[in-house]
């Protein structure tokens, strides 16, 4: 999917002037067509899952420390109505899954699908292939222990968008640019492009935030996953 720059721009939550100077600047990987900036959706995912998001709550989403060279704008940009709390229903549609076993991460996204494919009426051998093969493209792995498993191509058929939060039984090797092994998974599946990006843009910031991290390692309840991640996106929208 080739995505113009007012489509990044609402995706990342910022303004299309901050998306120009990350242009100018070579911060943000784009290609041009007729002389127009365009921007390729796995390029685009890449390159969130390695930045350190800040989502704070009435700013901008912008990288931080060294990846952040533009001050915050004042004017806070609000995520559309119906994307407000698109994680939080994603994560109570697609689950917590605790202890799944694997000593590889090939083994825990098999384990893992023949858990989730039935709420997607899919084939568990199928979903784990797609899962792989995006595996194999490029590691999905966004450091501190996280990985963000997902299909190289949106998976259009599927009756809703789903995130399957997953603690594997023991920390797994995944490739990460940090070379730590990853604990701590989101399995996502989503209905289109742009929310594919809306929801990895939310987990990637999530992957950042320590004090997030250290309560899934907790091994916390579902209900009490779903009310942190309630709060946290009810918040974004406060100026």
């Amino acid at each position: 999917m080739d995505l113009k720059i007012k489509d990044v721009a609402e995706l990342l939550n910022v303004s299309q002037t901050t998306i120009r100077r990350w242009l100018l600047d070579g911060k943000i990987p784009a290609y041009k067509l007729n002389r127009q900036y365009r921007f390729s959706r796995i390029e685009i995912e890449n390159w969130m899952m390695k930045q350190k998001l800040s989502f704070s709550v009435g700013k901008e989403l912008l990288p931080t420390g060294e990846e952040q060279i533009y001050p915050v704008e004042k004017q806070a940009i609000t995520q559309p109505g119906n994307q407000q709390f698109g994680l939080y229903r994603a994560i109570n549609r697609g689950g917590l899954f605790q202890n799944v076993k694997g000593e590889t991460k090939e083994e825990v996204i098999c384990n893992t699908m023949s858990l989730i494919a039935e709420k997607m009426r899919l084939d568990p051998d199928v979903l784990s292939e797609l899962l792989l093969d995006r595996e194999r493209l490029m590691p999905t792995a966004c450091n501190n222990g996280v990985a963000v498993p997902h299909a190289r191509e949106c998976l259009q058929h599927v009756p809703f968008d789903l995130v399957s939060v997953v603690l594997p039984e023991k920390p797994i090797a995944y490739g990460a640019l940090d070379e730590k092994p990853v604990d701590i998974l989101f399995f996502l599946f989503a209905t289109g492009d742009k929310i594919h990006l809306h929801l990895l843009a939310k987990i990637a910031h999530l992957s950042s935030n320590e004090e997030f991290l250290a309560f899934l390692r907790s091994h916390p309840e579902k209900a009490a996953l779903l009310e942190s991640i309630r709060e946290w996106e009810g918040s974004l929208n406060i100026g």
